[in-house]
């Protein structure tokens, strides 16, 4: 993607903002994006944010999907979350030969999305495996037109494992159409994502559609595929959360200027709690949107310098994104608390961009046991580096 298409792209994602907005609650109780905004943004390229360019993506850097993904979500959560989901997936099309990534880009309906985690059978066959499982918080699968996802390799009654005796995982691009979908997705918040449940039972997938993401140095050039995958993958849920929190402030902010305080005295934007709330809320954010997007610049500088990224900046990169979530938590938690009783009804945005950041901070790349690997590596201690 050239320095020209990425601001480009940027303004036309952000002129489609103020009607996401508008549409923001109608999107959450159909619990699925329309399909003009899904038309609109796979027009724009969203959904082949990263694959290559050879194979028909756009191979884009990580500022540009933090920059698409906390805008989206600042006009709706459940949008950026899902566009984030698919635009990120999209990178580990690197993974496949050309050809099988330009023939998967060829469909019209194109959006890949997956679920990493190992929650699957794999059994070798000829030409291919077979694939068994079910594998939880499949967000955007309501939209996609395949899957990736993770599972362990075995044979006869265990799992294959490495040289280490370490389980032997893959990854797998399954058509949706092949899947089961449970609608499980009754949840607090960002409810518009559909993350059900999906399933497979003894589904056949080619060899070469299958890839692991542990290890393996994806088949093709570009600093894109060379900057670590699960940081890259991780980045998207930092700015979705940033991009809700940035909402909440915008919210709380207008609501401020226009509540009156009761029997008189003005607006609540008078209250000396109001103003410190809002002013620690921006200190929040601001604190964490720096801290994010300089430690990925930092990263993909050291990648276009095709000088290989330590596990020290790689810890960095995922303490930067678990800290950007959790630090939008903490400022809606003041938004919301500010706006008072107004915050608790269905009418206000407060109390769904509550509900939408306290379920981003849940997911597994911004846990605390990835805190806690960071902090092993920034102790000097020895760890397992694989997730980072």
């Amino acid at each position: 993607m050239s320095v020209d298409t990425a601001p480009s792209l940027l303004k036309s994602v952000a002129a489609l903002a103020p009607q996401i907005r508008t549409d923001a609650a109608a999107i959450e109780e159909a619990g699925r994006l329309p399909d003009a905004l899904l038309g609109h943004l796979a027009e724009l390229g969203v959904f082949r944010l990263a694959a290559p360019r050879a194979a028909g993506g756009l191979e884009a850097d990580p500022l540009t999907l933090y920059t698409l993904v906390h805008d989206l979500a600042r006009a709706d959560g459940s949008v950026g979350w899902c566009a984030m989901i698919a635009a990120a997936t999209s990178v580990t099309l690197g993974y496949l030969d050309e050809p099988v990534a330009a023939e998967l880009l060829a469909a019209p309906e194109f959006l890949i999305a997956g679920v990493a985690a190992p929650l699957g059978r794999a059994r070798p066959t000829d030409g291919g495996f077979r694939l068994t499982g079910r594998w939880p918080f499949a967000s955007a699968n309501r939209h996609a037109s395949a899957l990736v996802l993770g599972a362990m390799l075995v044979e006869g009654s265990g799992p294959v494992t490495d040289q280490h005796g370490r389980p032997v995982v893959r990854h797998f691009v399954v058509p949706t159409a092949e899947l089961v979908a449970h609608n499980t997705w009754q949840v607090a918040g960002l409810r518009a994502t559909g993350s059900d449940d999906v399933e497979t039972v003894d589904v056949f997938v080619p060899a070469s559609r299958s890839f692991s993401l542990f290890g393996q140095v994806p088949p093709r050039p570009g600093a894109l595929y060379a900057f670590p995958v699960f940081g890259y993958l991780s980045i998207g849920v930092g700015a979705a959360a940033l991009g809700i929190g940035r909402a909440a402030l915008d919210e709380i902010v207008r609501l401020a200027r226009e509540k009156q305080v009761p029997g008189g005295g003005g607006t609540i934007a008078g209250k000396p709690a109001v103003r410190a709330a809002v002013a620690e809320a921006e200190a929040l954010l601001g604190g964490g949107e720096e801290l994010l997007r300089a430690t990925v610049a930092e990263c993909w500088r050291t990648t276009l310098a095709s000088d290989p990224i330590t596990v020290e900046q790689r810890a960095r990169l995922r303490l930067a994104v678990s800290n950007a979530a959790n630090s939008a938590a903490a400022a809606v938690n003041l938004a919301y608390r500010s706006g008072g009783g107004t915050s608790v009804y269905a009418s206000s945005p407060l109390q769904r961009h509550f509900r939408d950041v306290h379920v981003a901070t849940q997911h597994a790349m911004v846990g605390s046991d990835v805190v806690e690997l960071a902090g092993g590596v920034l102790l000097g201690e020895e760890v397992d580096p694989t997730r980072l």
